[in-house]
């Protein structure tokens, strides 16, 4: 007999792994992973979709809600047992460890969820148990990483999907503001700042170097996307300044100006290296 949870969620991880992280449905438009955790009892691998909240560069946050049932969703209760867990996030995979949030760290990260979503908070409103936060901690590993892609060409674009898509869930989460910058979308952005960061700092010292030693004729393009980096690192400054403060509209006005720019330099990249990466 067949379980239609387990069908439900396998439609989804299907979905997800090969669409690279976007589904329709439920999860349509959303932050999700598949979570694979180690089960309590069997020591079996259990994979779920699993919704998530950006929070800073090194970790992101889950919350155990399973929609407000009284018991704790089965990959909660295998995360205790097994703390080490794999993430993908349909375009990277890695391994992470799981920690449970406490005290006042929990109901702060807690808090941010809910002034961001109301739905988590109709969640703990309908059992009596304390709803689990859980932050998940990448395991750094040596050497690239693990994307999930055919070519680098392939992983240039996906990681390049994946940056737009973040961006935007932000301007519609800002357009759905009501007046104030709430405290998880101001992270949702810093984050997003952070994870631009990294990529570009990495293309720079890697990718950048690497194309120019086989491919002298492409020192034009590198040359113009090195100045573009520098330019968006000012607009990023920008919006973090904007962040400060707690002006909505100066925050959507700089994430506006970063958007248009981002898409353009993002692009150009395509365009100009993904066929030399190919060839590569």
């Amino acid at each position: 007999m067949t379980n239609p949870i387990q069908d439900f969620n396998q439609r989804i991880i299907d979905e997800f792994r090969a669409h690279h992280g976007r589904v329709g449905g439920p999860f349509e438009g959303g932050r999700l992973i598949l979570l694979t955790t180690t089960g309590a009892r069997t020591g079996a691998p259990h994979t779920n979709p699993v919704g998530y909240l950006p929070d800073g560069g090194d970790r992101i946050l889950l919350i155990a809600s399973a929609s407000g049932s009284p018991r704790h969703p089965d990959w909660y209760r295998n995360l205790v047992a097994h703390p080490q867990v794999t993430v993908e996030s349909g375009v990277f995979t890695y391994e992470a460890k799981a920690v449970v949030l406490a005290g006042e760290e929990r109901d702060r990260a807690f808090a941010r969820a809910v002034e961001s979503d109301r739905g988590w908070a109709a969640y703990q409103e309908k059992t009596d148990r304390v709803l689990p936060v859980v932050a998940l901690y990448e395991i750094a590993r040596p050497g690239p990483p693990n994307i999930n892609a055919s070519s680098p060409g392939e992983a240039i674009r996906l990681v390049h999907d994946a940056f737009r898509g973040e961006l935007a869930l932000i301007r519609k989460e800002l357009a759905s503001g009501a007046g104030s910058l709430g405290a998880q979308l101001r992270v949702n952005c810093l984050t997003f700042c952070q994870g631009l960061h990294n990529h570009h700092t990495g293309e720079d010292v890697a990718m950048f170097p690497f194309l120019a030693g086989r491919h002298p004729e492409a020192a034009p393009a590198i040359d113009r996307l090195r100045t573009e980096h520098e330019h968006i690192a000012a607009l990023v400054e920008e919006l973090r300044e904007a962040l400060s403060g707690t002006d909505l509209d100066s925050v959507r006005t700089e994430v506006d100006r970063l958007t248009t720019e981002l898409e353009a330099h993002l692009t150009y990249e395509e365009e100009q290296l993904i066929p030399l990466l190919d060839r590569a």
